[in-house]
């Protein structure tokens, strides 16, 4: 029995540890701009002080409590593109992976995954992927771990503005869940 305790908990400690390096490759590149928020971050934003009668700023406030970790790298680059794409599919696979949804707009391929939570609605992790329509476009590989509810994701792109965030705006509005339609 000890045995199996075991086993399964170094199944589970590598499954996080990959999860966390899996795309820790792209920071530093100099074709790649990366966005990296973490644990104590959150925590510290957390702890900010707000005005109690602004209920969007609590709920914001409350959501931020729920996040582990962002990530977000975005490129221009044809090589990091097609890099950042096989990370992905080999991230999709490896992490058991649900597709929320899948864009075609404009020559943008837009892919939004999730791993859920204990509910419906309640997601542990979120990946979105853009690929860059053009050679001005960005290509933008967003990962977000936690614990939060798919419909609190519209008020995280809101105040944080970061790169794939009108699209993840988009994916998330509307009655759709990661069991809702694809």
């Amino acid at each position: 029995m000890k045995k199996i305790a075991i086993t399964l908990m170094a199944v589970v400690f590598s499954a996080t540890v990959f999860a966390q390096s899996a795309f820790d490759k792209f920071d530093g590149q100099d074709d790649v701009t990366s966005i990296i928020v973490n644990k104590k971050m959150f925590d510290l934003m957390g702890k900010v002080k707000m005005d109690a009668s602004d209920k969007e700023a609590q709920q914001y406030l409350n959501l931020i409590k729920k996040l582990d970790n962002l990530k977000v790298f975005t490129t221009k680059s044809t090589r990091v593109e097609n890099e950042m794409r096989a990370a992905a599919n080999q991230y999709i696979k490896s992490a058991n992976l649900e597709e929320l949804m899948r864009v075609n707009d404009a020559g943008k391929n837009i892919k939004i995954l999730v791993k859920s939570g204990a509910k419906d609605t309640q997601i542990r992790e979120l990946l979105m992927f853009i690929e860059g329509g053009g050679k001005n476009d960005d290509t933008v590989l967003m990962s977000l771990t936690g614990n939060f509810d798919l419909d609190e994701i519209s008020l995280l792109t809101d105040k944080m503005r970061f790169p794939g965030g009108n699209e993840l705006k988009k994916a998330t509005k509307g009655p759709k869940g990661p069991k809702g339609p694809k």
